[in-house]
């Protein structure tokens, strides 16, 4: 098949006007003018995009696909009040309903252009909706227990998990990891434990670390809307004290428990760092998911993308939970994640060039999928989207790169391919479950959050 569109952006090359993708067998097998494609490929099916733009799909380096149900229904509060409220909500859902939310992320995950996800899940129900999806992506287990007694029980069940996990899914496409839970929920044991069990059994890790003011204070003083006074009517098991001070950063915290000494380590968010914080990340070979609006809209604060990319850090852009950005939007993340960094730091101008190789090339470097994904590029995976540049809020769309970035958003998508497979078509998917019914049964699961 051959994919033509006003303009071809590779990413790692100079966009091409007029140009082809040439997709065989689930590959890339040829990228150029489109015209010379033609004749070189006769027989070859053709899918015009017209004035579109045709690129290497979305990875979206953290989310929580399942969390998609709980959009709209918690507003203007900060991040401490927002994540006790989806506890309460979550305490009203069951297994299906996990599931059927995590249908709808994956959906609108698509819908975006979205074609690899970091997924991290205690239920498991993002594995199997990417899975029935045909999505691509890492399912990263949360693991979290305040109580040392409890931290080998928790370990043990991860395990099982994983082992679970791994037969369940197509692994071509799909990965399971680990993800120690939020610091101030987490005995420190177990990050190690972590790391331990992802060298012997070679898997990824994804480490929320330095997202907030209030997990800082909570690890440095010991107080703050996180402090385990709060955490006395559901956690009375806890043994006493719970928690000590540390005086030091949340980086510099897990380091001495060991949380980088895997092979393959992300952390995602890394608002409150420091100097030394960024060359111990460098140091261990730390990718970062930087996820912009959620941490402007729940006043987390601004993460320090130019230094993390100065100090040669594998960078990428997560759209984190839907629960809080009320949308699942690469596009938005880039846009506004670019205009965020260009008012705090204007010395150092963000370009859109640059967040585009963060939603794509940089987030697969971060996965260390790169030589899978993130570019157009011969003898990759044909995981290909096409954004329609035609609309009037696009035009002249003279540079294609600034038009996808600062004028587009998530409802231009107009194809998103995975492997070859045509997942979504404009309003249209081709996938492996039956989405009206997911629909009906995010409306009846809404129906008992309120």
């Amino acid at each position: 098949m051959l994919l033509c569109a006003q303009y071809v952006l590779p990413i790692t090359s100079e966009p091409i006007h007029n140009g082809a993708v040439l997709v065989r067998d689930g590959a890339i097998r040829d990228v150029g003018d489109a015209a010379m494609l033609k004749l070189r490929y006769p027989d070859e099916e053709v899918s015009d995009f017209g004035q579109a733009a045709i690129l290497p799909g979305f990875v979206d380096l953290h989310t929580h696909l399942e969390n998609a149900v709980m959009r709209g229904i918690v507003h203007d509060v900060p991040y401490a009040t927002w994540i006790m409220t989806m506890r309460e909500l979550s305490a009203k859902m069951d297994v299906a309903d996990w599931y059927d939310s995590a249908i709808l992320g994956g959906l609108e995950s698509l819908s975006s252009g979205i074609t690899t996800v970091a997924d991290i899940t205690t239920s498991g129900a993002s594995c199997t909706a990417m899975q029935k999806l045909g999505m691509r992506g890492v399912v990263y287990r949360e693991v979290g227990a305040m109580d040392r007694r409890r931290v080998g029980f928790a370990m043990h069940q991860a395990e099982n998990d994983i082992a679970h996990w791994q037969e369940e899914v197509d692994s071509d496409r799909l990965a399971v990891g680990l993800a120690p839970s939020s610091l101030f929920t987490c005995n420190p044991e177990i990050f190690r434990k972590v790391a331990q069990l992802a060298s012997k059994e070679n898997l990824p890790v994804a480490l929320r670390l330095a997202g907030d003011r209030e997990e800082c204070d909570f690890v440095r003083y010991g107080s703050s809307p996180f402090s385990v006074h709060s955490m006395d009517t559901t956690r009375c098991y806890v043994e006493v004290p719970p928690w000590l001070p540390t005086g030091t950063t949340p980086v510099n915290y897990v380091l001495n428990w060991g949380a980088f000494e895997s092979d393959n380590v992300m952390m995602v968010h890394g608002v409150y760092v420091d100097d030394h914080d960024v060359a111990k990340l460098k140091e261990y070979d730390v990718s970062v998911a930087s996820c912009p609006r959620i941490n402007a809209q729940l006043g987390m604060g601004v993460a320090p993308l130019a230094e993390f990319l100065n100090n040669g850090l594998r960078v990428g852009l997560g759209t984190d939970s839907p629960a809080a950005t009320d949308s699942t939007d690469m596009i938005s993340e880039m846009h506004i994640g670019m205009l965020i960094q260009r008012a705090v730091n204007p010395r150092s101008f963000m370009k859109s060039s640059t967040m585009l190789e963060m939603a794509t090339i940089g987030g697969a470097r971060a996965l260390r999928m790169d030589d899978k994904v993130g570019s157009l590029e011969v003898g990759k995976l044909a995981d290909v989207i096409a954004v329609d540049l035609s609309g009037s809020h696009q035009t002249p769309a003279t540079d294609p790169v600034s038009a996808v970035v600062n004028a587009c958003n998530g409802s231009d998508v107009l194809m998103t391919m995975v492997g070859g497979n045509v997942l979504y078509e404009k309003s249209s998917w081709h996938v492996g479950v039956e989405v009206a019914r997911s629909i009906a049964r995010v409306i009846e699961i809404r129906s008992k959050l309120r």
